[in-house]
């Protein structure tokens, strides 16, 4: 386990030789607050909370949702207690991102805020302990501890299991720091809280890290090496999801279809996988395992009334058998997230994507045979290193021929580390990023219009999640395309109970028909409250 450096500025030799002891191999944390085996420099009673109080920020992607929840679960079985109230926290963790100059600034922004809330802090009270959680402290390390002295710990996506350890160090009065990035870890045996005890949804991890080495992303370097979690693990916390009455789960990962679960050793010999046609890798092809096929297809058994979707994807790793299986089962929604980053062959090669246009646009043929009415999504980066015009405009074909229904687009940002940074040159100026991203936006807008607006008309299964933010008199839910539906909070039929009359709940499925469609969200009126399954008559 290494791909990482600690970084502990005033640490006795003897605790930073123990600390290196302790996070170079794998270690079980106890499930209570009991430490059977502290470091010697601490007590059992330093690596308890004893009831200080948490507050959570979270930025960026749904990874770090989850992280978030995983970290709290850790937190939360050593006696700490959370809190929404930045006011009342005794201790203030940020859990960052990484991915572009943007969200570490935002992060740096917001330290500044922070210092000042630390410093009026009355001295009757303990001192508020600030942390850095996540792709920023794993990127930045050093330059984080000396460059903001109010910043107490770090920790890596790999060390939330150290949180703990790392709170006693800085109580002290001394930085602490775990950045290293690990081989295995997957936080299998953590169940994640809850953040939203009303939410109908959650996020369910099943690997982490990435091996695709795209020359742009930062993802390998913050976020280590590619893992997943065993499928039993993965099974029995869907499982209890469906318990609490949850009624989506989201498989998360950084490459989340190239799942390979190869914990049980009679799963070893399994054949690889095919990728999809004319695509490549940037590495060794690995054999062996429980694939993403069969995840997929035993988490969708779990609950049939529980959707299932999955994020992020790459385009590289869409077997038959995965398309297929999202054809046949209600419940595996029918929307694909597909990241295509440029509609240029040239450029694609220089970010290392392993496939060209051509490729790209047959899949997309492919999925939308195999998936009639499928809904689809996309990322996009605006300027790359060596970006022509011509490359620009080639993209915007492609937003054109493919007419997503949802898109994220951006520009182009380097990132130390990568690929890029070291052979390429980011030579496209700002003021160009910006001016071809708001051309990308636009021409997305009016293509995902169009794409919408073949809705109008039909009835829309839709998950309800609570109150419209703009009115008061609408609720807000989601399509099986994850589009954002609109309709009035009316009484309406059930259908599961005839005659009955209702109001709909977060967690409720309900029938809507679309009156009216823009580039993010429909609108309707309501027909009736239903369940998933009931609903294949309608829609």
């Amino acid at each position: 386990m290494e791909f990482g450096r600690i970084s502990a500025p005033g640490w006795p030799l003897d605790r930073f030789q123990h600390f290196l002891r302790s996070a170079s191999v794998p270690q079980e944390k106890p499930s209570t607050p009991d430490v059977e085996d502290p470091p010697p420099y601490l007590t059992v009673e330093n690596l308890l909370g004893r009831q200080r109080k948490v507050y959570l920020e979270t930025y960026g992607c749904q990874m770090n949702v989850n992280d978030t929840e995983i970290a709290w679960s850790i937190l939360q079985k050593s006696g700490y207690l959370r809190t929404s109230n930045l006011q009342e926290a005794d201790v203030v963790l940020l859990v960052t991102c990484s991915i572009r100059e943007k969200a570490e600034q935002t992060i740096w922004n917001r330290l500044h805020q922070l210092k000042s809330l630390k410093s009026k802090r009355l001295r009757s009270r303990v001192p508020l302990r600030i942390g850095i959680l996540g792709c920023m402290a794993e990127r930045l390390k050093e330059e984080i501890l000396k460059r903001e002295k109010t910043v107490d710990i770090l920790a890596g996506p790999d060390a939330y299991r150290d949180l703990p350890r790392l709170l006693a160090v800085a109580e002290s009065g001394q930085q602490a720091a775990n950045v290293l990035l690990s081989l295995d870890e997957t936080y299998a045996d953590v169940l994640p809280v809850q953040m939203s005890p009303s939410a109908t949804s959650a996020f369910v991890s099943i690997m982490r890290g990435c091996d695709n080495m795209c020359s742009y992303c930062i993802v390998p370097f913050t976020r280590g090496r590619e893992r997943s979690r065993p499928v039993a693990s993965i099974l029995e916390e869907v499982r209890k999801l469906s318990e609490q009455g949850l009624k989506e789960v989201t498989l998360l990962g950084q490459n989340v279809n190239s799942f390979r679960d190869n914990s049980e050793v009679q799963f070893n010999n399994a054949v690889s996988t095919n990728l999809s046609r004319g695509f490549s890798t940037n590495y060794k092809a690995k054999q062996g395992g429980l694939r993403f096929a069969y995840l997929l297809d035993q988490v969708s058994r779990i609950d049939p009334e529980m959707r299932i979707r999955f994020t992020s994807p790459h385009p590289k790793d869409f077997p038959d058998e995965v398309l297929q299986l999202i054809h046949e089962r209600d419940n595996i929604c029918k929307q694909i997230h597909l990241p295509a980053q440029s509609g240029s062959s040239r450029v694609l090669e220089a970010m290392r994507r392993g496939y060209s246009r051509e490729a790209y646009v047959e899949l997309i043929h492919h999925i939308r045979e195999s998936i009639p009415g499928v809904s689809l999504s996309s990322d996009f980066i605006a300027g790359f290193c060596g970006e022509t015009e011509e490359d620009h405009l080639q993209t915007v074909s492609l937003l054109q021929e493919v007419q997503y229904n949802m898109g994220f687009l951006f520009a182009y940002s380097m990132r130390q580390k990568t690929r890029a940074y070291h052979r390429l040159k980011d030579d496209i100026p700002e003021e160009v990023k910006l001016r071809r991203l708001e051309e990308l936006i636009t021409v997305f807008r009016e293509e995902a219009t169009k794409a919408n607006r073949t809705f109008v008309g039909c009835t829309q299964l839709v998950l309800v999640e609570g109150l419209s933010k703009r009115s008061a008199t609408d609720l807000s839910g989601r399509n099986d395309g994850n589009l954002k539906v609109i309709f009035p909070d009316v009484e309406m039929e059930d259908v599961t109970n005839s005659g009955l009359r209702v109001q709909a709940q977060p967690g409720d499925y309900v029938l809507v028909k679309i009156t009216s469609a823009s580039s993010q969200t429909l609108k309707g009126h309501v027909l009736c409250r239903t369940t998933l399954k009931d609903s294949a008559a309608y829609c």
